[in-house]
């Protein structure tokens, strides 16, 4: 038999690694907790720059995205080391292969002082730290981090999101303040609507009705009947897209409603039934787009920025400004759904899990803590984000612009180490005029009334509970997928929807309701 031996030595490296770490956590804790106390009394400071009186220096592990340019370049972290005198020395690793340069770090306990833009997802954290290898923050955060601890405050969902079972944060998250950051616009094209003499939609019957005039009245005036009425991301994108006009949440990560404090995983629903019998129609009536299940990205970014699509969803209106189609759409609210519902999808207001940590073996976790929570306040999040003032970036009314002459360059996303996704930071209004100019501004307040009050992320679940959790979705989330594409593209009746709710009764979906009960139960306490 051929023997994978890079797959073995990494398997055994993983084995050794969690073994040698297990055995050693509570030493580890004690000791970095007493190291910790006397380096904080004798050198950090609690507020204030700079950070440290005598110059340090950090080593932090990162992804760099294709399109960033080398950290140390970064105008951020050039100024920031002289505002806080430390320096950091970023070992990169690209995106591609990321992960297992990040798990053989792990696995050969030959760690930096930090995880920076590090990925770590809740399993990874909770190995980790309760593996002895990444330090609990939650002590750090409350003396050393006091732009974090506020936003924490604010956002409770932040806490229960980074929160272990057993009361622990190992990593902390990106933090999304500002809601268009947070939401897919609606985008409609009314130019046809005013073409049409048509209203903005209300309701999921003014929707039907706009798209058959979409498709039948020739709005872009060719004399053909080549309009795509409606179109989406990708598969079973439109699925949450349009959840919220049936009274369909996303809670916890996951198809869940939360209703007086009980978990209802919705999948098997009537209302789910009615929303997908919905998009049936839309979809075989040709208003929805036939490629739905098969287009790639380019291509529905290609559909955005032709002008000949009558509705579609998007963060931003990148794409059609990039053909100068942008004065042609405008945003709309969510359409009101047969029982009155109108809830917009929103992701949670913590993101990027795992952004950043900290290691075992730094010498320096109070400096480590007030170095990366410069960025969770507006000066540190501006560095960050834009670069330096009259050189990357003009203030317009209180609010940081990129300059002309600095987008002209095309370097954007080589000053930054947001771009390509994950730092940790945070994302406000006073930062995002480059996600979200005007167009999307006024996009966004179509959605606020709608938005849902508190989205919880998917909660932090023990090593056990989590692999019980793994093994019940990965049957459950591929089925549903499946029967949702068929029933959607009407491969599949409708009459068989008594089978499919049987069938995920079979597969344990009421266990893995327990399962996200107990986890809701326990970030309430």
């Amino acid at each position: 038999m051929k023997r994978n031996w890079g797959t073995l030595l990494l398997s055994t490296l993983v084995v050794s690694g969690m073994t040698l770490t297990a055995c050693s956590s509570d030493t580890t804790s004690k000791k970095n907790e007493n190291k910790s106390n006397t380096d904080a009394e004798k050198s950090v400071s609690i507020a204030g720059f700079p950070i440290v009186n005598e110059p340090l220096k950090l080593k932090m592990f990162t992804r760099i995205a294709p399109s960033n340019g080398p950290f140390k370049d970064m105008p951020v972290f050039q100024d920031y080391e002289k505002l806080s005198n430390i320096q950091v020395e970023f070992i990169e690793a690209p995106t591609d292969g990321f992960p297992e340069k990040k798990n053989l770090l792990f696995a050969s306990n030959e760690l930096p002082d930090a995880m920076y833009r590090s990925g770590l997802t809740p399993l990874e954290a909770i190995r980790y730290g309760s593996g002895g290898q990444l330090i609990p923050l939650e002590k750090l955060i409350d003396s050393y981090a006091p732009n974090l601890k506020k936003l924490m405050d604010t956002y409770p969902e932040i806490r229960s999101a980074i929160t272990t079972p057993e009361g622990h944060i190992y990593a902390i998250p990106g933090i999304v303040s500002v809601n268009a950051a947070r939401t897919d616009k609606r985008w409609m094209n009314q130019a046809w609507l005013k073409k049409l003499n048509l209203k903005e939609p209300e309701t999921t019957d003014d929707l039907y009705e706009v798209l058959k005039a979409f498709r039948d009245k020739d709005p872009n005036g060719n004399g053909k009947q080549d309009e795509l009425p409606m179109t989406a991301r990708n598969a079973l994108s439109i699925v949450p897209i349009m959840a919220g006009s049936f009274g369909l949440d996303f809670q916890l990560g996951y198809n869940i409603n939360l209703e007086n404090n009980k978990v209802n995983i919705w999948m098997g629903s009537d209302r789910n039934k009615e929303l997908l019998m919905y998009l049936n129609k839309l979809y075989s009536e040709k208003l929805l787009d036939q490629e739905l299940f098969t287009a790639k990205e380019a291509q529905y970014l290609a559909k955005q920025g032709s002008g000949n699509t009558g509705f579609f969803f998007d963060q931003t209106n990148n794409p059609m400004l990039d053909t100068k189609v942008a004065d042609q759409y405008i945003g709309i609210a969510p359409v009101k759904g047969p029982h009155g519902d109108r809830l917009q999808l929103a992701a949670p207001v913590p993101r990027d899990f795992g952004a950043f940590a900290i290691t075992s073996v730094n010498k320096n976790p109070e400096a480590t803590m007030r170095w990366v929570d410069y960025f969770y306040g507006d000066e540190g999040s501006t560095l960050l984000r834009f670069g330096r003032l009259n050189e990357n970036y003009e203030m317009r009314n209180g609010i940081p612009f990129y300059t002309d002459a600095f987008l002209a360059t095309g370097n954007q996303s080589k000053i930054t180490p947001y771009a390509g996704g994950g730092a940790p930071h945070l994302i406000s209004e006073k930062v995002a005029s480059y996600i979200n100019p005007p167009q999307v501004q006024e996009a966004q307040k179509k959605l606020d009334p709608f938005m849902p009050k508190i989205r919880y992320a998917a909660p932090m679940f023990d090593e056990q509970t989590a692999q019980q959790i793994n093994m019940l979705r990965n049957d459950i989330d591929k089925y549903y997928d499946e029967q949702s594409t068929k029933f959607i593209a009407g491969a599949l009746s409708f009459d068989k929807w008594g089978e499919f709710q049987a069938t995920l009764k079979k597969m344990k979906i009421d266990e893995l309701q327990k399962l996200y009960q107990a986890a809701y139960d326990n970030l309430k306490k």
